[in-house]
């Protein structure tokens, strides 16, 4: 008698219709692709995002979340590192060293309780930053060179494109996004993190202004980056904003990120000179003009918070940003020292690329001076001396790959006839 053999049990498919997730029961079409661990355990996405979030909880409960960095320099180290990078601004150079460094020290403070220290109790509070000055006079320089020295996360955001909230722009909390983007979503990196807000002098408030309009990008704006300035918990949506009101916000706390505020404040010197312009002398009502005697950096040193807040600034907001500095115009003897002295200057720049093709750049001393010369003549600081050099060089790299090898030599009157037949064209 023959038996019919039992036909073998149908082999399950691993790859999509068994794949549920271990721990909230959601299979793979509601959740996405599964990681498979060990005896046939399977976990989402989401899941492992909310148990990072529980450890990183508990873990901020018992005091273990580090804002420490391995070590805090002192402030002359800090101005050495950023002497190799920028060129002059020794006064904004030696305030923001002093305030980061401090800054730092703060937040050791409060990982390291100091049991044994009679200040204990005292609790230090932190020290936003204001930098003004004309365009391209090294402010965004300063604030990111600084960030990777310390190597901590660093974004720069935009003040002009921030608005109230419920009118078209972007709102404050858009700025910490990209911070958070800068520490790849590690919520811990970000709260020890350095945040430039460019253009900030663009927010001031229109008082003058007679439009029935409300000023949207304003004194509001002013308003809402008081709480984020001063540190509070910020509600981040991932995805930018309010094209997605559904998504889900991350919660990141602003408390001991740094805050750096740039702008270039155009008319502010006119407001110092209002304030120091007149002198009066002797009994009489005779009065002359200091402001026309001063050189025309003279105003960054006489500025004060009261001028700040004339221009527009709101007091509230200038109280969260104590410590106020300032970068110069730059001259034609610093810009000709940007362009050779530091570690990444431009003719470096130009030279290593030349040198991938097998050919030598050289920049006389002369070439030098009259790139200075066009770059000042556009009045827009350091970022001009790049323009110049591409109308020059340009014509150049267009033969470069089929130069033989050898030296190829820039000359100031070279200089001379780039600049002109821009200026013709």
């Amino acid at each position: 008698m023959t038996t019919t053999p039992t036909p073998p049990a149908p082999k399950r498919n691993k790859n999509k219709v068994d794949k549920i997730c271990s721990f909230c029961s959601k299979g793979w079409k509601e959740v996405g692709p599964l990681v498979e661990g060990r005896s046939g355990v399977y976990i989402c996405k989401w899941c492992v995002e909310s148990a990072d979030e529980a450890i990183f909880e508990e873990e901020k409960k018992k005091g273990k979340t580090n804002f420490l960095l391995e070590k805090v320099p002192t402030p002359k180290e800090v101005v050495e590192h950023l002497d190799q990078y920028i060129v002059g601004q020794g006064e904004a150079k030696r305030s923001v060293a002093v305030a980061v460094v401090n800054h730092y020290k703060r937040l050791n403070a409060l990982q390291n309780k100091m049991p044994n220290s009679k200040y204990k109790d005292v609790e230090i509070e932190k020290s936003n930053i204001l930098l003004y000055g004309p365009t391209g006079s090294g402010k965004t320089l300063l604030a990111h060179t600084l960030a990777k020295f310390l190597n901590v996360p660093f974004a720069i955001g935009d003040a002009t494109t921030l608005t109230e909230a419920g009118y078209v722009g972007e709102d404050v909390e858009n700025l910490l996004l990209k911070l958070l983007h800068a520490a790849d979503f590690d919520l811990q990196k970000a709260e020890r993190g350095i945040l430039y807000i460019d253009e900030i002098d663009k927010i001031g408030r229109t008082s003058q202004n007679t439009s029935i309009t409300r000023d949207v990008s304003g004194e509001g704006v002013q308003q809402a980056l008081l709480k984020m300035l001063e540190g509070t918990e910020a509600n981040i949506p991932p995805q930018g904003g309010r094209k997605h009101p559904e998504q889900q916000y991350i919660r990141l706390n602003t408390t001991n990120i740094l805050f750096i505020c740039g702008g270039t404040f155009v008319g502010l010197d006119k407001i110092v000179n209002k304030r120091l312009g007149q002198k009066q002398i002797g009994f009489g009502n005779k009065t002359i003009p200091i402001a026309a005697e001063q050189d025309n950096e003279e105003w960054l040193n006489y500025v004060t918070t009261d001028d700040i807040i004339e221009f527009g600034l709101i007091p509230e907001l200038i109280g969260r940003l104590p410590v106020l500095t300032y970068c110069h115009q730059l001259s034609i003897d610093t810009l000709s020292r940007i362009l050779t002295e530091p570690r990444n200057a431009l003719v470096k720049q130009y030279a290593k690329l030349f040198e991938m093709d097998g050919v030598d750049l050289v920049f006389e001393s002369e070439a030098v001076i009259e790139i200075a010369k066009v770059a000042k003549a556009k009045n827009t600081g350091a970022r001009g001396l790049r323009s110049v050099i591409e109308a020059l060089i340009n014509p150049l790299m267009f033969e470069l790959p089929e130069m033989k090898k050898g030296l190829v030599t820039i000359t100031g009157q070279m200089v001379l006839e780039a600049s002109k037949k821009k200026e013709a064209a």
